[in-house]
């Protein structure tokens, strides 16, 4: 473990230095008292931890550190500061932590270890040639893993709901701007973007152990996810959607199976007021391809398969008459008239109870028909 530090304290890089030689594996390559010098110093030599003082005399730590990460993406930078009201501004720069002076020996083999175990798995996955991957849920859910670490451990709601955002966004830049106002409305601009930036650190830390900490992108006030590591259930789905425009026998088993595969709502059980137009989207997607599924089952008399998928429309949406129009369709094509009753006795219930409204005249017709 190569490292390097940057401190304008005399008494702090003595210090550092000192516990720092006890350290199994770890070899002090270089130190500074000032920014001059570092990035070149980076640039030749192979660095794998950095510690970096916010204030470094009259440089600005931070800054230094968005230079050394655009210049060595993979460098794990440690923030060790008398300054606790810069953590904020310092989660930006996604460092792999945060320490305030004074440094106990303990606390910082805790970070070591941590920098350690961070690059032997690096180290691991570039021997074996394997990508890590996330596998998204948000279908009737909201839900990452990978196979390497497990279900992701979210550290907080927001941080959670930012990473639903910048999905549905699918890896275009969203201005900060903007992200505050959808986010964080409740909020004063100063204490927003205080937690925007705590929000950051904290989803690339909850990435962090399933290797993509650097999904999350922030640049020139933009933020994105880059999603070339990633496989989100939703998005798969309206890709597979724009694939079947139209359905026949060379593809309709391609077509059920998708269906299958909707889990239910957008990010369901989780009410983000940004996300209402989206949840309405991917609903009318969904109900729009089941219904083309079920009326070619239907067209192709394969009325066994078609029931399930419009049960399954009718159970998203009791009331909707299109719905339960084509279930009873299906059910009188069935001659199947003892759940083609039954379920009409219950909608016109439904509707009287409810809405205080008869079934329409079609839906009245198309009963009377199969009768």
């Amino acid at each position: 473990m190569k490292v390097l530090i940057v401190d304008d304290e005399p008494a702090m890089l003595f210090a550092m230095k000192r516990m720092l030689a006890t350290m199994e594996g770890v070899e002090l390559i270089g130190s500074f008292q000032h920014a001059d010098g570092v990035l070149d110093f980076v640039r030749n030599v192979d660095v794998d931890l950095a510690f970096l003082d916010i204030k470094i005399a009259e440089d600005d730590g931070l800054e230094l550190a968005r230079r050394l990460r655009s210049l060595r993406a993979e460098l794990d930078i440690v923030f060790t500061t008398s300054h606790s009201e810069f953590a904020l501004h310092a989660y930006d720069v996604y460092p792999l932590d945060y320490m305030v002076k004074p440094i106990s020996r303990k606390r910082l083999a805790q970070t070591v270890a941590q920098a350690s175990g961070r690059h032997s798995a690096a180290s691991d996955d570039a021997g074996s040639h394997t990508l890590n991957r996330l596998t998204v849920r948000g279908l009737g859910c909201l839900e990452a893993s990978s196979k390497q670490a497990g279900a992701v451990k979210w550290m907080s709601k927001k941080s959670m709901e930012l990473f639903a955002y910048l999905l549905v966004n699918r890896g275009r830049g969203v201005t900060k701007t903007r992200i505050l106002e959808d986010i964080f409305p409740e909020r004063p601009l100063k204490n927003a973007e205080a937690y925007l930036h705590t929000a950051v650190y904290q989803l690339r830390k909850a990435l962090a152990p399933h290797g993509c900490k650097d999904m999350v992108i922030s640049a020139q006030e933009l933020y994105r996810i880059d999603l070339n590591h990633a496989d989100v259930d939703f998005i798969q789905f309206e890709q597979g959607v724009k694939e079947l425009s139209e359905i026949g026998e060379a593809n309709i088993a391609v077509a059920i199976d998708l269906e299958q595969q909707f889990g239910g709502e957008l990010f369901e059980h989780h009410s983000f007021v940004w996300a209402v137009a989206e949840y309405e989207r991917v609903a009318i997607l969904y109900d729009s391809f089941a219904k083309r599924i079920a009326n070619w089952l239907l067209a192709q008399k394969q009325g066994r398969k078609a029931v399930q998928i419009a049960k399954r429309l009718v159970s998203r949406n009791e009331f909707e008459e299109e719905s339960n129009l084509l279930l009873l369709k299906i059910y009188g094509s069935l001659g199947d008239r003892q759940s083609l009753h039954h379920h009409y006795k219950h909608y016109e219930q439904l509707l009287l109870q409810e809405l205080g409204i008869q079934p329409s005249l079609m839906v009245q017709q198309l009963y009377e028909q199969y009768q």
